[in-house]
């Protein structure tokens, strides 16, 4: 789960660099293109049918549509507002599959339970700061990006095993290729002639991607949910690290608080649910 969080910190800076110089339409289409094309490859290894009746199903068809604001807003969130704090309003995303569970799935969610909904809503507010006069409304992106993922997430529970994990990256990453189609159409901004070392970026971005995605999904398939999950906070040590480092970003308290305050949400209600497992 660490070697996840890492690798995909690492995308989301070469990403972030890359859409500096080349317009975000035209990247999300080439990375999402080079990943279907690695994830078709990986689902033929493993005798997976990419074309199946399975994919057209209801469930599948909204965690698409999730799947598709998801990366086009993030990756937005990432190109203009700063690396450290999408990754910081990103932790949130286990508090809304959370709540998601309980208005979709309709998964029974305990008081103490809501309580730590709440206080870690109330962080990514500390962390937004919206009336504060620095307020930017581009940090929405992130937002709505991460809600993109967490419907993803929640309807990714209702896939049927047929969908393997090699199937469902290369369906996700065929979203992104759509998703770059559409912003490039409404952005407006003409394709570029890549150079070599925007290549190269665009090339080691989908490396760490894919073996983020196969990380992740090898630590919640094989390990105890309960005791992974909480390491995906470290995406937040990565992705703050890297935007100081690399980015010349600032981080200021009310972000620090707003971090502390989701991460110890996330974690009480991790605490929560496993202290019910033996139960179940």
């Amino acid at each position: 789960m660490i070697a996840s969080m890492a690798a995909f910190a690492i995308e989301d800076a070469f990403l972030k660099t890359v859409t500096k110089q080349v317009p975000v339409g035209q990247v999300l289409m080439i990375f999402g293109l080079a990943g279907l094309i690695v994830f078709a490859f990986m689902a033929k290894r493993v005798k997976a049918p990419i074309f199946q009746a399975h994919v057209l199903t209801r469930n599948m068809l909204f965690r698409a549509m999730f799947e598709f604001f998801g990366r086009l807003f993030y990756i937005l969130a990432i190109a203009l507002t700063p690396m450290s704090s999408a990754t910081a309003i990103l932790q949130a995303a286990p508090l809304f599959v959370v709540l998601g569970a309980r208005v979709f799935l309709r998964e029974k969610v305990s008081a103490q339970t809501w309580v730590a909904i709440f206080v870690g809503l109330a962080g990514v507010l500390i962390i937004l700061r919206p009336s504060a006069d620095d307020f930017s409304a581009l940090s929405l992106l992130a937002v709505v990006g991460t809600l993109g993922f967490v419907g993803r997430d929640l309807f990714s529970r209702t896939a049927p095993s047929s969908l393997t994990k090699e199937v469902l990256g290369f369906y996700g990453f065929s979203t992104m290729v759509i998703a770059g189609a559409c912003y490039a159409v409404w952005d407006g901004k003409a394709f570029v002639s890549l150079q070599s070392h925007q290549m190269l970026m665009i090339a080691a971005a989908l490396v760490a991607g894919v073996f983020a995605y196969t990380a992740l999904m090898t630590a919640m398939r094989t390990g105890s949910i309960g005791a992974v999950t909480p390491y995906r906070y470290s995406r937040l040590l990565f992705g703050t690290s890297i935007g100081v480092m690399v980015f010349d970003e600032q981080l200021n308290a009310p972000m620090v608080l707003g971090c502390a305050v989701v991460i110890g949400a996330g974690l009480f209600i991790g605490w929560q649910n496993q202290r019910r497992q033996p139960a179940q």
